[in-house]
């Protein structure tokens, strides 16, 4: 989809005031307002300037665009890359939209789960007299939750600065991670949220577990996977090979005669629970290169002794 400059759609700078986005926004709606303007195509043009008023109005929109903003420019094509809301600290959660808005917005702020939010669909704050709750989506190593780990973790606040612009706030916090933790479960910190009013509790944070993409493994709920190479004669003569886990490496058999796409089942080795996971094995049978005269001859003698034809089954 293209991506949308909102800011070019307003007329402002890119660090422009809360304010002058406000008069911006006002200025243009009355201008487009379908009621009024005479200007062709002036109601969706009036739709264009409500959305990006929707966004730039709201620090923590605003904050979540400008993070994407930096890698793309009006007319690029546009995907939201993989966890690029991981470590931003909202006071709430972007809900479905529903079909009021562009595609484009839809991919950013439309999300009725998976980005940032907390533990419920509403995500309800504490009682008034408390701060409110703050929500985060956080990646983890896959062996931490394994192991549990102690970890330090930054989160970045969106907020308006003392000249009425948008900054980003860090901080750091030391996170403790559960073992057996799965991707999608909370964390919660209690009193990390907003500071209540008048010296009210502070309202709680609340992580939302991710993993880092691994080279290795794929998890799925509290199983594993891994796509193993093997050589062909370990899959044809069957072979006792060490395999890496999160947990570290073991011994696993490889039954004689075995196919490429095989899925071996190692009970219990996926994330800690009960139960357990399983850790699941795929093999792939990796061929050697033929790079000398004698690899090639190999070759040739597999082919006149075996007589071996793939495509048997399709009658060719």
């Amino acid at each position: 989809m293209e991506y949308k400059d909102y800011y070019k759609l307003l007329g402002v700078a890119r660090d422009a005031k809360q304010t002058e986005i406000k008069s911006a926004y006002r200025k243009l709606a009355r201008k487009y307002h379908p009621d009024i303007s005479k200007e062709p195509d002036s109601e969706e043009k009036f739709k264009q300037v409500g959305e990006a008023y929707e966004v730039l109005k709201d620090p923590e929109k605003r904050a979540a665009y400008d993070q994407l903003g930096a890698q793309w420019r009006e007319g690029q094509d546009f995907r939201p890359p993989p966890d690029w809301d991981a470590g931003f600290e909202f006071s709430g959660g972007f809900a479905d939209s529903g079909s009021a808005y562009s595609d484009f917005f839809e991919s950013i702020f439309g999300r009725s789960h998976g980005g940032v939010g907390g533990p419920s669909s509403g995500f309800q704050a504490h009682a008034a007299s408390q701060g409110e709750d703050h929500h985060a989506r956080i990646l983890i190593a896959l062996e931490d939750s394994y192991n549990g780990a102690t970890r330090e973790i930054t989160l970045h606040a969106p907020e308006i600065d003392a000249s009425g612009r948008v900054s980003t706030r860090e901080r750091t916090l030391s996170l403790k991670i559960p073992r057996g933790v799965r991707e999608g479960q909370h964390i919660r910190l209690a009193g990390q949220g907003m500071p209540g009013p008048g010296g009210a509790p502070s309202g709680d944070l609340y992580l939302q577990i991710a993993f880092q993409p691994h080279d290795l493994y794929r998890v799925d709920g509290r199983d594993v996977y891994l796509d193993l190479p093997v050589a062909p004669w370990e899959a044809a003569l069957g072979a006792k090979l060490k395999v890496p886990t999160p947990k570290g490496t073991v011994n696993l058999n490889i039954p004689q005669g075995s196919q490429a796409g095989r899925k071996l089942r190692l009970k219990g080795r996926g994330i800690p629970g009960t139960p357990a996971g399983d850790l699941f094995v795929t093999l792939s049978i990796v061929l050697p290169a033929v790079e000398t005269e004698s690899a090639r001859e190999l070759y040739r003698q597999m082919e006149k002794q075996l007589g071996f034809n793939p495509r048997a089954s399709m009658g060719v």
